[in-house]
This record gives C-alpha cells, structure tokens and sequence, in this order.
C-alpha cells in the first residue's frame, strides 16, 4: 500500500481530550471525515508528556501502531475530539 504524503495537508486542526477538553494536538488534517488516526510525522504541536495520554487527566486517548509503514496513533472512539 501507498504511504501517506510526507508534507501532507495545510490546514491543522486542534486535537483536544473528550473528557477534561485539555489540548493534545496540533495535527495536519486531510479531508472532512472523522479522526481515526494520528500520523506521528503530520502532528505540528504535541503537548502531552507521555504519547497517547492524556497530560490534564492521564486518560489514555490512543494506541500506537504502524499504519502502511508509517508510525501512527489510533485514536479510541471518543476519547478525543477535533475541533
């Protein structure tokens, strides 16, 4: 399969928490669909102290994996929002 595009989309959107609403993110975003999955080598700003947790109330919002090769978040359903 195809790897995802390197520079990848302009726009960024913020990744916040679903549960105490503390940001996570700033991630290039491609598309209107929903947030499955965070490409590691897309997120513009992270601000969480240990990956794929939540750094205000130490949820655990994701998984790592690799995606086509490429290193990635999967994101648990509803654990966190765009906006």
């Amino acid at each position: 399969m195809a790897k995802p595009n390197k520079k990848g989309p302009v726009q960024t959107v913020d990744i916040v928490c679903g549960k105490c609403k503390a940001m996570l993110f700033k991630y290039r975003k491609g598309g209107k669909g929903a947030l499955v999955k965070c490409f590691i080598e897309r997120i513009v700003n992270d601000f969480t102290l240990t990956p794929c947790c939540c750094p205000n109330c130490h949820q655990v919002f994701a998984r790592e994996t690799l995606i086509r090769g490429t290193p990635a978040y999967k994101i648990i359903g509803g654990k966190a929002r765009m906006k």
